[in-house]
Order: C-alpha cells, then sequence, then structure tokens
C-alpha cells in the first residue's frame, strides 16, 4: 500500500457532521475521497518507474519520504517530542516496528504492481479491514458482532475458494493484508500523531535503504542520476505521493463521520480492482470471480455492520 493506506493510525476522532449541507462534513468528504483515489491511483504510477526494480524504488521511496516529513517538521518547528520517544522505549520499539512493517507492505505492493498481479494485491486491501478486526479480538480483546463474524466468513471462505482454484494460496493478498494488519495495530498501540510516525517509521529504514541505494549507484546499477531527469523527478517524488495522500487522509478523518470513512476505505482496492482488469487485462478466471464475489459480499456486509455500529456510536451527538 498504502500505501500508506487508509490506516488506524492516531488521528483525531471524525465529527458526527451536522448533514448534507454541512460545508466542513463536505470539504472533508471530498478530502477522503481524493486520498483514497490518489493511493488507488499509485497503480499506474509505479510501472512509471521502471526499470529500476522494486525494492530501489522501495528504498527512495523511504529516504524521500524521509527527506519530506523532515523538512515538514521542521517548517512546523515540531521535533520537541524527540527526546520524550527516545526514553520512552517501549513507545519507540512499536514505531520502529510498524515502520518494518509498512516498508514490507509498501514493497510488496510495488512489487504486485510491477509483476501484474494487480488484482490479488486489490484483494488484500479488500480483506485488510476484515484482518484488522480479527487483531483487534486477538491482540486488543475487542469484541466482534455476529454480523461481523459472519462477514469474515465470508472473506476466508472467499480465500479459500481462491486458494483451491489457483492451486496457491493468495500469497500476494495475504501479504498485504498481514502486514498492514499488524501495522495498523502498532500505530493505534503507540498512538503517534500522523507526520511523527512517519518520520520514525522512515528514519527506522533509512540506513538500510541508503546503504542500498549507495552500493547501487557505486557498481553503477542504480537508475538515479544517469542523465535522465524526466525518471529522476518520478524516483524523487515518491516521497511527494507518499506525503499527500496522507495529508489529505488526516484533514479527511476530522472532518468526515466515522460511517463516511468506513465505507471510503473500499475505494482504493476497487480503483486497484478496476485498473488490474479493465485497464491492465490481468485474467480473472470463473472460479476466481466467485471467490472475489464471496469476499466482496463478506466487505459489504462488514461495512453495513461498522455503518450501523457507527450511526449507533454518532447518535448521543446529535441529541
Amino acid at each position: 500500500m498504502t500505501h500508506q493506506a487508509p490506516t488506524t493510525e492516531a488521528t483525531p476522532t471524525p465529527t458526527a457532521g451536522s448533514g448534507p449541507g454541512d460545508h466542513r462534513q463536505g470539504i472533508g468528504v471530498l478530502a477522503g475521497v481524493s486520498a483514497y483515489t490518489m493511493w488507488g491511483l499509485l497503480t499506474l504510477y509505479w510501472p512509471l518507474l521502471e526499470p529500476a526494480p522494486p525494492v530501489e524504488i522501495l528504498a527512495h521511496r523511504v529516504i524521500w519520504s524521509l527527506v519530506l516529513v523532515a523538512l515538514l517538521l521542521t517548517v512546523l518547528r515540531d521535533w520537541r517530542w524527540v527526546p520524550d520517544l527516545l526514553r520512552d522505549r517501549r513507545r519507540l520499539g512499536m514505531l520502529m516496528a510498524a515502520g518494518g512493517f509498512v516498508g514490507v507492505n509498501w514493497g510488496l505492493y510495488i512489487w504486485a504492481v510491477n509483476s501484474e498481479h494487480v488484482i490479488e494485491a486489490a484483494l488484500g486491501y479488500y480483506i485488510t479491514p476484515l484482518l484488522s478486526a480479527m487483531l483487534g479480538l486477538l491482540l486488543l480483546r475487542e469484541r466482534l458482532s455476529g454480523v461481523q463474524w459472519t462477514a469474515i466468513g465470508l472473506a476466508g471462505a472467499g480465500v479459500l475458494w481462491l486458494a483451491v482454484d489457483s492451486g496457491r494460496p493468495p500469497w500476494i493478498a495475504l501479504g498485504l493484508a498481514v502486514t498492514f494488519g499488524f501495522y495498523g495495530l502498532l500505530r493505534k498501540k503507540a498512538s503517534m500523531p500522523t507526520w511523527r510516525g512517519l518520520a520514525v517509521e522512515t528514519a527506522t529504514l533509512a540506513l538500510p535503504a541508503a546503504g542500498y541505494l549507495t552500493v547501487l549507484e557505486w557498481t553503477g546499477r542504480g537508475h538515479f542520476g544517469g542523465g535522465d531527469l524526466t525518471h529522476d523527478v518520478l524516483l524523487a517524488s515518491t516521497g511527494l505521493v507518499t506525503a499527500l495522500p496522507l495529508a489529505l487522509f488526516g484533514f479527511a478523518a476530522v472532518r468526515t463521520p466515522l460511517t463516511v470513512m468506513g465505507m471510503l476505505q473500499f475505494l482504493l482496492p476497487t480503483i486497484q480492482f478496476v485498473i488490474g482488469y479493465f485497464g491492465l487485462h490481468e485474467s480473472v478466471t470463473l472460479g476466481a470471480f466467485g471467490a472475489y464475489c464471496l469476499v466482496w459480499i463478506g466487505a459489504a456486509v462488514f461495512l453495513a455492520a461498522y455503518a450501523v455500529a457507527s450511526r449507533r456510536a454518532e447518535a448521543p451527538s446529535r441529541r
């Protein structure tokens, strides 16, 4: 992902909104749609960075994201939190672990897109919210309703069906869902504002990323600074395409009802699926399509349960 796609990061609770004419809420929804749309359209961006291999693209994304967020925090004069974090080893450890998970997630997604596995990657982001609910149950002792269990069962049956149909488990989808699920869990427990968290995560990955890029350039196998200015700009833009949708998401989260944000998270894999099937002409067998239908039904049931729970939670604020 991610993208650093839709997350359980520490952002303020979305407001309930006062009605359809609420301008604040409308702007928030527009920002949320823009964020998820941009994350989805990254499916078309990563192939532009070839012939750089996925690991090199990932390394550039880490370095340029760190540069951009460091500049932002400097402009905002927001570095005072660093000494306190360094003294809080547990919280620092969770954020560093989150950086590891998001790094694997980013790399796997870039590889999937550039290896023509976009549709399977989309499956990963369809099942991520359901997997996150399971992690909440197992590790945070959160409760699941019967409807949520039904949704998880349908999605699980779809994944199993896909594994039987293709003769192998959907490793890409499972890898994306698991890495992002654990990333979201750690970010939730660490409770760190978006930009500070991104700074720690990218700083965790920066040393190996910089070392890898140095070796590539030293041995003449790197793809940055080779004379193709357009390609260099695209590689350097990996920081911007990481930060911009994240900023829009943070803006939307404090202005948009939870119900709407929950619905918007499925916009990302839907865009990916549409691009993979109609744009890139990836094939889907009849059996695989049936499996995806189960996952889609499971996602719809989960979303319906989420919407009902969110409206109940928002109801007191309307009284």
